[in-house]
């Protein structure tokens, strides 16, 4: 769906329009397109249009019902507006039979969760200067949907936080495609929870990342085309059975990673 997002200004021009593809919703995605080098916020989060004036933006899984979007251009403001972010209605989903070290982990591995989670975090605060995301997105594997995005978890019978992925079963070794162009900022074939992890950066902190892999077959700082192959399917992790949990987070705002599959920049050209 296109949204036209042009402001009644004191001084309207066409380069101080924008114009976006997506949906406001929890867990939505928006690409949009304003004048080159605009600062773009959405609610408290500020980012900034490349070259061409082209700019992704996310809502949180628990994004509040009303959003402010305004852009700033050669330091004035030129259009603010407020718009209803549509609620979603999330499952719950009951897993059984994990190792309890995977629900509760023992003293022994703390240390190692944490050090793997500063390397997570480094890799989540990556600001790409690229725009792969430029081309759309594509499905990385083709599989079952065994979970879908931001259902509530419970482990074992202990509740968890939500599940901020969406869960596509498939054969091991079933092949994992970069849906984005992209850079990778973190590759590791055997992190405690996550088993086999990929993380990719699209541009402008919209990072995607690829979980519980049987294959890891690309390297930190590899650049990546859209539907090459990075990985395999596995079960590596905390997992039950073959998939491939698939993330995405921008600016610390966990989003829908099949909102992408929706968004068409072509649309803007």
């Amino acid at each position: 769906m296109i949204v036209l997002l042009a402001a009644a200004l004191a001084v309207a021009s066409a380069d101080r329009a924008i114009v976006c593809d997506g949906e406001h919703r929890q867990g939505g995605v928006l690409v949009c397109r304003t004048a080159p080098g605009a600062t773009v916020m959405i609610d408290e989060v500020e980012t900034r249009a490349n070259d061409e004036g082209w700019v992704i933006l996310g809502h949180d899984r628990d994004a509040p019902e009303e959003t402010r979007l305004r852009v700033r251009i050669n330091g004035e403001w030129v259009f603010d507006e407020r718009y209803e972010v549509a609620a979603a209605e999330y499952d719950i989903q009951r897993i059984d039979g994990l190792p309890p070290a995977m629900v509760s982990p023992p003293p022994d591995v703390l240390e190692r969760i944490r050090a793997e989670g500063a390397r997570k975090g480094q890799a989540h605060a990556s600001r790409w200067d690229g725009d792969g995301f430029m081309s759309g997105f594509i499905q990385p594997t083709q599989g079952r949907i065994s979970s879908r995005f931001g259902g509530q978890r419970i482990y074992n019978g202990e509740p968890r936080t939500p599940h901020y992925g969406v869960d596509i079963a498939a054969p091991t070794g079933t092949e994992v495609l970069a849906p984005a162009g992209g850079i990778v900022r973190l590759a590791d074939s055997d992190m405690y929870f996550e088993g086999g992890l990929i993380f990719i950066d699209h541009g402008q902190g919209f990072n995607s990342a690829y979980l519980h892999l049987s294959e890891v077959l690309v390297a930190e700082g590899d650049t990546v085309e859209q539907g090459q192959l990075i990985g395999r399917v596995g079960s590596t992790g905390r997992s039950t059975g073959p998939h491939l949990c698939w993330r995405i987070r921008w600016h610390g705002r966990n989003v829908d990673p099949f909102a992408t599959l929706d968004v068409q920049p072509a649309a803007l050209r």
